[in-house]
């Protein structure tokens, strides 16, 4: 079982930087595709970025494009979110999530990784 813990979340004015980190257990982290998640008060949760297996291959939502950058070590079972110009938009509990060994593709539907960790909280004020 693939166990993802999510760790550095905070409050931050706006402008201003924050990384976040997801551990990950219990299987060797280069098997998944990992993504990011974000769920604000009142609304779904939506994507936020995605990496490849290799780390080769990233995709972002529109809304962090430029801002925010997605990254992993698989030597240290770690994938990283870097945000920067962070907005209070951005104000959100933030969710890693992996996909089973078998789904080589990214993806960005929620539906489609069977593995997330429990969620950092990041604020972001105005």
């Amino acid at each position: 079982q693939v166990q993802l813990v999510e760790s550095g979340g905070g409050l931050v004015q706006a402008g201003g930087s924050l990384r976040v980190s997801c551990a990950v257990s219990g299987r060797t982290l280069s098997s998944h595709v990992m993504g990011w998640f974000r769920q604000a008060p009142g609304k779904e949760r939506e994507f936020v970025a995605a990496i490849s297996r290799s780390g080769l291959s990233t995709y972002y939502a529109d809304s962090v494009k430029g801002r925010f950058t997605i990254s992993r070590d698989n030597a240290k079972n770690t994938v990283y979110l870097q945000m920067n110009s962070l907005k209070p938009e951005d104000t959100a509990v933030y969710y890693c999530a992996a996909r089973p060994p078998s789904r080589t593709m990214i993806t960005t539907s929620a539906h489609e990784y069977d593995y997330w960790g429990q969620g950092t909280q990041v604020t972001v004020s105005s």
